[in-house]
């Protein structure tokens, strides 16, 4: 007897003898015959369980109820029903663990996503957030396959750091009672970018994929206190490599969720946006627009339209900004490059104007800013000043510094958050539902 999952069940004839296990969503009881809908988490969709009289002991069959965990036997045939093509007859089933109907939190009706963050630990067996984290794997999975196709090394980059890659003092301290543990201040990590710059300057092109921390107190829709980053590194990359690479980047991992999670894509697309396929396949089909920051602001100021931020040279592009650009202006994603040194990262290569950097965002209709990244700066001294007028210590960046003194070379990196990502691929409205577990100002439960 194979043990298959519900979404195997699916794809084998009538006839097929098998088990699935998994939780039932329902039960209904209807002349001597019981149903109970399966769902084991690999699909949308369950496998409905024809319970004939006398097949279960009385006893087992009324604790068949929403939440209970249970192992089905028995043959597919066809389903006289026009929602599902095959059932199971079952032939026996084995009760794994039972839920009792007054305390189970999670019944068969509709729920609030407040509601479901309360009990994040059960939200994964409904159907929104099973298909959220079903996507979330496949588009972990392509990030992978992405990079390592093209030849990239997969690294792991410290989750304590040293360092404040960013600058922007947003960090949570790591220590130990007494003495420091580690002799000297540490943090948890805003970005491996740093550290994957030296994996980069020998091995050539490298990746990160991990956890990194903001100690922002930004209780907003689209902050989160832990999140997982991408972030390749490249030498001999200069700007407009880098560019081409994340606009690749972005189609490749676009083109596989279309292709590879079409019913949860559909789902969201049903009950959370929309618009979410026609803009996701625009993003995958399109070619991106190239526009300089200088131009960019021209184009706002001209727009003829009321801002919340009025837009200026010299100031931080908003949501709202990026969002005409790519959505009202060129109607598909913009790359935005060569942004003033002021509102950009002491490590990204100073341009010939002395004004600007090499730096690079890409901007996607209905989001804005999706991937952020630069040219780094590889000439020692111009690096050493921006730390200075950053007001950051040379001692401390003493080995990074050391990049530039021994071999160095042009290279270029970018950074993509995965639950950015994610809500954007999904529709899905607030950052802390497209994450197992969300960490955010005043809250870390489980």
């Amino acid at each position: 007897m194979s043990v298959v999952s519900v979404k195997q069940a699916y794809g084998l004839p009538p006839g097929s003898e098998i088990t699935v296990r998994g939780w039932v969503r329902s039960r209904r009881d209807s002349k001597g015959v019981s149903f109970i809908d399966i769902n084991d988490g690999s699909q949308m969709k369950g496998l409905q369980a024809v319970i004939e009289a006398g097949t279960v002991d009385d006893q087992i069959l009324h604790q068949l109820t929403t939440g209970s965990c249970v192992s089905a036997t028995g043959a597919l045939v066809a389903s006289p029903s026009p929602q599902q093509p095959i059932e199971l007859k079952l032939g026996s089933l084995h009760l794994y663990g039972t839920a009792d109907p007054a305390a189970y939190p999670l019944q068969k009706k509709g729920h609030t996503m407040e509601f479901l963050r309360e009990i994040a630990h059960l939200r994964p067996r409904s159907n929104t957030f099973g298909a959220v984290f079903r996507v979330r794997s496949a588009l972990s999975f392509a990030i992978h396959k992405f990079f390592i196709e093209r030849g990239f090394y997969y690294i792991h980059t410290p989750i304590i750091s040293t360092s404040d890659c960013e600058g922007a003092g947003s960090m949570f301290e790591v220590h130990t009672p007494g003495e420091p543990f580690f002799g000297k201040e540490a943090f948890l990590t805003v970005s491996g970018q740093l550290e994957a710059e030296t994996l980069a300057l020998a091995l050539e092109k490298v990746y990160t994929f991990g956890p990194t921390f903001r100690a922002e107190n930004s209780n907003t829709p689209r902050h989160l206190a832990e999140f997982w980053m991408i972030e390749p590194e490249m030498a001999f990359y200069e700007l407009e490599d880098n560019m081409r690479l994340a606009e690749e980047f972005l189609k490749f991992i676009i083109h596989y969720l279309l292709e590879n999670c079409a019913d949860d894509l559909e789902f969201f697309n049903q009950r959370i946006e929309p618009t979410l396929i026609e803009t996701l396949r625009g993003v995958a089909e399109s070619s991106f627009a190239h526009v300089t920051y200088t131009e960019a602001v021209e184009i706002l100021q001209k727009a003829g339209r009321e801002w919340e931020f009025r837009p200026f040279w010299g100031c931080d592009l908003q949501t709202e900004h990026e969002r005409y650009l790519s959505e009202e202006s060129f109607k598909r994603p913009v790359i935005v490059t060569d942004y003033p040194k002021e509102i950009k990262a002491f490590y990204m290569r100073m341009n010939d104007d002395e004004r600007t950097v090499r730096a690079m965002d890409v901007l996607a209709p209905r989001v804005g800013e999706i991937i952020g990244g630069s040219q780094r700066e590889e000439r020692l001294e111009p690096l050493r000043q921006r730390m200075i007028e950053a007001g950051l210590s040379e001692e401390a960046y003493w080995w990074y510094l050391d990049l530039r003194r021994y071999g160095t070379a042009p290279h270029s990196g970018f950074g993509l958050g995965l639950e950015r990502m994610m809500m954007y691929v999904t529709g899905m409205k607030n950052i802390r539902d497209v994450t197992p577990f969300p960490r955010t100002p005043g809250n870390a439960e489980f």
